[in-house]
């Protein structure tokens, strides 16, 4: 609706040959101005040096001479606003589309099947997924979701990180906790991995090798052991929130097949590495970045970003036409380096998006949880799945803006009232569910045949408004990738039927208002499903 009203205004700018600048159309604060509202005439008034009531006007003019009764009314307000009002058969129209088009509803092919690769979560295989892995999980998915509504042929990537120091440090840890379980006594090195964890695998190595390995620290059987198991628990977890990847892509090809090494030479053929202090350095200055960075350390053991740009670079080779990544907010400062040794390498890097959240603190009581992923002194994912379901984990998640430090509260979470958001979500898709069941008991069901002008009520025509911005709060997405819309969309939605459920009743003895308030319901049902839906979440008929 919005965007066609938008459409309605920029048409009539071209037919008034008035400069199209940049205009908002949204529903007003105060429903009872209109259903749309526009602030062209003031966003013109500048450039025609002229008052906006008059642009207004004469907008309004235009339009009325070209309309086919899509508007009931249109009038002007100080300072300028153009309030629109949609002819109510425009919905009754609408609204029965919803109903046919059921579970389709709101998706398009704006994506015209282009490729979309989306790469997230890629934690290190050395512990168990944390809270802030879990909210780059689920946003990743989310977001994944939204370009497959959008027409997209997505498929969701993780990037498996089984090289470097970090796997090195994994293997040692499990060493130190295995000569333990052989019994020596040893001081465990503090940088060392902490959790209990660790012990159960030293311990599974142990019961299959026995003490064969104590003098041989380097042993593959320690590394590898810890990184399939771990992994395995992290396949798990991903499973647990309803997450499952398309592929996996391991570090290690990069090394064995010299993509790796493709980047060094080619870097140094334009001249963009140097070697001081046994390293080598990108020359991030002279392609605009603020400082030259390692790639290369004197150890001779790459830092993260080489092997990020040998990846990024294969993504790119691999022909996608849309490549998300979804980073925690410790990757924003090593990402623009990734990219700008792509771009000196004359890769398309137009086609790459970087989506960075920002971190999770988690409160009980009103009080920080402290941790420590190092100490393992911390909340994984999996407990917190098991804590407070998988639907809660998700939508908490993505309820606020990735831009936003989240803070979530694990009262609220465990809250099984209305006062919890998913809960209260749940609880209108339960509803409606529980009066189309009452309905079709007495053989009542929604008829498309059905008039809908009877729907009268400013709380049913605030409903049917709602549901139609479905499909434009989707589509919007897809440009802004941020699943919070979606969210705050489907709470709007919800509120709006709880109070509609709170004040009029869908089965009465009006039976033409019973008909057509079940059509009302019936398609109400249907978006809150599909946004449950959209969003990995159930959509319990019964709670």
């Amino acid at each position: 609706m919005i965007e066609k009203v938008s459409s309605f205004i920029t048409e009539s700018l071209t037919r008034l040959g008035y400069k199209i600048t940049p205009f908002s159309v949204q529903s007003p604060n105060r429903p009872e101005l209109g259903d749309i509202a526009s602030n062209v005439a003031l966003t013109l008034a500048k450039e025609l040096k002229m008052s906006p009531m008059v642009i207004a006007e004469t907008i309004i003019a235009d339009i009325q001479d070209t309309d086919e009764n899509f508007f009931s009314e249109i009038h002007a307000a100080n300072p300028g606003f153009i309030n629109f009002r949609i002819n109510p058969d425009y919905y009754y129209s609408q609204l029965k589309s919803i109903f046919t088009e059921s579970d389709s509803w709101g998706k398009n092919d704006s994506g015209n099947g282009k490729r979309a690769l989306v790469e997230f979560v890629s934690a290190n295989p050395t512990g168990p997924l944390t809270v802030g892995h879990g909210r780059g999980a689920v946003l990743g998915d989310c977001v994944s979701s939204i370009l497959d509504w959008n027409g997209f042929d997505v498929q969701r990537e993780y990037y498996f990180n089984n090289a470097g120091r970090q796997m090195k440090m994994l293997g040692l840890s499990v060493y130190n906790r295995y000569l333990q379980i052989c019994g020596q006594e040893i001081d465990f090195p503090e940088d060392y991995y902490q959790g209990d964890y660790i012990k159960d695998i030293a311990a599974t190595i142990s019961e299959e090798i026995g003490s064969a390995n104590i003098e041989h620290p380097e042993a593959s059987v320690f590394r590898d052991s810890a990184e399939k198991l771990i992994f395995d628990d992290i396949k798990k977890t991903l499973k647990d929130i309803h997450l499952v990847f398309d592929s996996f892509f391991n570090e290690k090809e990069l090394y064995d097949n010299g993509s790796i090494q493709k980047i060094l030479d080619d870097l140094k053929a334009l001249d963009l590495i140097y070697s001081k202090d046994n390293a080598t350095w990108f020359k991030g200055t002279t392609v605009g970045r603020e400082a030259d960075k390692v790639l290369v350390k004197s150890t001779g053991e790459p830092t993260y970003r080489l092997p990020d740009m040998a990846y990024h670079r294969e993504k790119i080779e691999r022909g996608y036409d849309k490549i998300v990544d979804v980073f925690g907010a410790d990757h924003a400062d090593a990402y623009p380096d990734v990219l700008a040794v792509l771009d000196a390498l004359d890769n398309d890097t137009t086609k790459i998006e970087v989506l960075i959240h920002q971190f999770v603190t988690i409160y009980q009581d009103g009080e920080q949880v402290k941790m420590s992923t190092r100490k393992a002194n911390f909340i994984s994912l999996d407990q917190l799945i098991e804590d407070v379901g998988a639907d809660v984990v998700r939508y908490f998640f993505i309820m606020r803006g990735m831009n936003t430090h989240l803070n979530f509260d694990l009262n609220l979470a465990r809250d099984h009232s209305d006062m919890n958001p998913v809960f209260y979500l749940q609880y209108a898709h339960a509803r409606v569910c529980s009066i189309m069941a009452r309905a079709k008991a007495i053989e009542i069901e929604p008829d498309l045949e059905t008039s809908l002008d009877i729907l009268t009520k400013d709380i049913e025509l605030r409903l049917i408004r709602k549901l139609l911005d479905f499909p434009v709060i989707v589509r919007k997405s897809a440009i802004s990738l941020e699943p919070q819309s979606i969210a705050t969309y489907l709470q709007e939605t919800a509120s709006i039927f709880h109070k509609f459920y709170a004040h009029e009743r869908v089965i009465s003895d009006d039976a033409e208002l019973t008909a057509a308030r079940m059509v009302l319901i019936a398609a109400f049902r249907i978006v809150i499903f599909n946004g449950l839906t959209l969003l990995g979440l159930s959509a319990p008929e019964k709670m």
